[in-house]
């Protein structure tokens, strides 16, 4: 059956009424939450929102190996150590690095522009601070759905955004419904903000109904991967954090990687591939692992006899955007 069928069959879809309706629990997400409860409250008015996230629970699809200012933070929650935010672990040195396929050249600290400067800054795990970005929006008074993936944009009569219908439950791989078919309901709100991420499917839609990208410079991707390993503590460093350009990647190929030294003797470590490579042969993956395979590199996940003491304990990947601002489409749109 056709998601239309489905509709004219089981429906009509149950539909619930909200000030506010934000696609999706990430830390935009949930500080635009966030923000308008504050200031619903600071004017002394009640002003209902709603979160929609696809994973189980706020933080579950979060995939980033962070460094993260704190200055927007503090302006969200100014007592935010105090609330106990996760931020534990201070940046206490930066290495940019250039590598051959046997050698490194490392920018010394006092050439590094500001932006390649972390101090002052915090290496953490985006997902607990999702986690707990979620738990703050819930006290302020905040609906959180997890679990509900928003799979249809709704529109009034004069062409702008109603709201949103999550997607249908119990639909076999057959594309008919089972027997725990559970029909998807509407939320309608007098605006709706879409923080999906990067490439978002009602993202694209919206882009291309309002033609949100006209005049901006076409929108360019990457691709990162991250894994998060436990290493001896003879090879921590804690709050070391390392970026590298250059080998394994060719010349022509936009990329480089990271190793962020977390606290409890894990680091993050990633590499990030320009998704308009021309190399047929190239495997993000497989340049990945040999990047691990430098000298300056394996040293952190080997002992002094060259063997592997190291333990992976999380992976993943996701879409970057790349184009920076020139790319960015218009924001605001009817709804």
């Amino acid at each position: 059956m056709s998601p239309q069928d489905i509709l004219d069959t089981y429906g009509p879809r149950e539909a619930m009424e909200y000030d506010v309706v934000v696609v999706g629990a990430g830390p935009a997400g949930l500080s635009t939450a966030i923000r308008l409860k504050q200031l619903a409250t600071e004017k002394g008015q009640d002003v209902s929102v709603v979160v929609l996230e696809k994973g189980g629970e706020p933080g579950a699809h979060i995939l980033s190996g962070a460094i993260m200012d704190p200055r927007a933070l503090t302006e969200l929650f100014p007592d935010w150590k105090e609330r106990g935010a996760p931020l534990n672990q201070p940046v206490t040195d930066d290495a940019w690095s250039f590598l051959s396929e046997t050698g490194a050249t490392r920018t010394p600290n006092f050439l590094l522009p500001e932006c390649a400067q972390n101090h002052g800054n915090y290496i953490i795990s985006l997902s607990n601070f999702t986690r707990w970005l979620g738990q703050q929006a819930e006290n302020l008074g905040v609906e959180i759905f997890p679990g509900f993936t928003a799979a249809e944009v709704l529109y009034n009569e004069d062409g702008s955004v109603k709201g949103v219908a999550t997607g249908n439950m119990g639909i076999g791989k057959d594309g008919e419904p089972t027997e725990n078919f559970q029909l998807g309901m509407e939320l309608h709100a007098r605006y709706t903000v879409f923080a999906e991420g990067a490439r978002g499917h009602l993202g694209k839609q919206l882009i291309a109904k309002y033609k949100l990208d006209e005049g901006r410079d076409p929108q360019t991707y990457g691709i990162g991967i991250k894994e998060v390993w436990e290493i001896d503590p003879s090879r921590h460093t804690p709050g070391f954090v390392m970026h590298t350009a250059g080998w394994p990647l060719e010349s022509d190929t936009y990329g480089g990687a990271f190793m962020y030294h977390m606290e409890d003797n894990k680091v993050a470590v990633g590499f990030v591939t320009g998704l308009n490579y021309s190399n047929p042969w190239l495997s993000p993956f497989e340049e990945f692992q040999r990047w691990k395979t430098h000298p300056n590199i394996k040293w952190y996940f080997t002992n002094d006899q060259g063997e592997v003491n190291a333990k992976r304990i999380g992976y993943g990947a996701r879409a970057i955007t790349a184009g920076g601002l020139m790319s960015l489409p218009k924001t605001v749109f009817p709804g």
